[in-house]
């Protein structure tokens, strides 16, 4: 299966976690030259585990089993490189910035300077990795958001990753030593006005050291399902790995479970903030409807 699904506890909050590039189970196809070492860079290592007390708070919690190398699902599907596929496609291809970096929908790079593969890939290859895993993982997403918006009347989308502790030659921050935490609405875009704001709060009151959508402005996920005006908020949050691992050997280390535990209670916070939003919603809909 492309995905797990922890489901909430008890009753369900309006909030779902997901965490789409920590899965390190590798297809039977996947057969890329890049050193295990470099590959295993890519991925949001333990990410998933981190947010793992979710559900005890009432979230429920998404996790793409597959590694991001082999396909990434927080890039439209378009975002291709044409130069990695060998053979006719039939959509139109859109490649953004991200692929010219070598970081699109199929990974050219594994770091700067190391190919992923030795050739293209075949065009069928590319259309298994999109029908078998990019989109149920993306459907699956789709369905929780929507199952729980038509319950509560708005949703809260957390889309949970992981970053170097100082960007390399393939990000748009090379050298720079980042912060602790990267919360992201595509600058106001995906979110309900002050919910970033608020997260950033709530962790820098925590001790931590936190920017808001910078260097990461949120992803393709928060794109496409982060829709304020339809009660529907997407925020980005990256955490940086020197916070819970070794980030040469991807072992967590100690600072693993203190980190665990406060995104456990952020959780349990979140799932609250929600709740009153979901109320205020209700609300808001009771008095604008008509009297008999």
């Amino acid at each position: 299966m492309p995905t797990v699904v922890r489901v909430p506890a008890g009753s369900a909050a309006p909030v779902v976690f997901d965490s789409p590039h920590s899965g390190r189970s590798w297809p039977a196809d996947f057969a890329p030259v890049a050193p295990p070492d470099a590959i295993r860079s890519s991925c949001d290592a333990h990410v998933e585990r981190l947010f793992e007390g979710a559900p005890r708070a009432g979230a429920t919690l998404l996790a793409a089993t597959f590694p991001r190398a082999y396909i990434d699902v927080n890039r439209a599907v378009n975002d291709l490189d044409p130069a990695l596929i060998d053979g006719p496609w039939s959509e139109l291809l859109a490649p953004t910035d991200y692929s010219r970096r070598g970081m699109g929908l199929i990974r050219r790079d594994a770091l700067p300077g190391v190919p992923m593969y030795a050739a293209a890939l075949p065009a069928a290859a590319v259309r298994a990795r999109i029908d078998r895993c990019y989109a149920p993982y993306r459907a699956r997403l789709a369905a929780l958001l929507e199952e729980l918006h038509a319950t509560h009347g708005t949703v809260w989308h957390i889309n949970c990753h992981s970053m170097k502790s100082r960007g390399n030659a393939m990000n748009v921050d090379s050298g720079a030593a980042r912060p602790d935490l990267v919360v992201s609405d595509r600058r106001g875009m995906t979110a309900e006005p002050g919910l970033t704001a608020r997260i950033v709060d709530w962790f820098t009151a925590r001790g931590y050291r936190v920017q808001a959508n910078d260097p990461y402005q949120g992803g393709d996920l928060v794109r496409t399902f982060g829709d304020p005006s339809r009660g529907r908020s997407s925020v980005q949050i990256e955490i940086n790995r020197a916070l819970y691992m070794d980030e040469a050997t991807t072992e967590p280390h100690a600072g693993f479970a203190p980190l665990q535990d406060d995104l456990t209670v952020f959780a349990s916070v979140l799932a609250e903030w929600a709740h009153d939003a979901a109320a205020r919603e209700r609300g808001l809909n009771d008095a604008a409807r008509p009297r008999g």
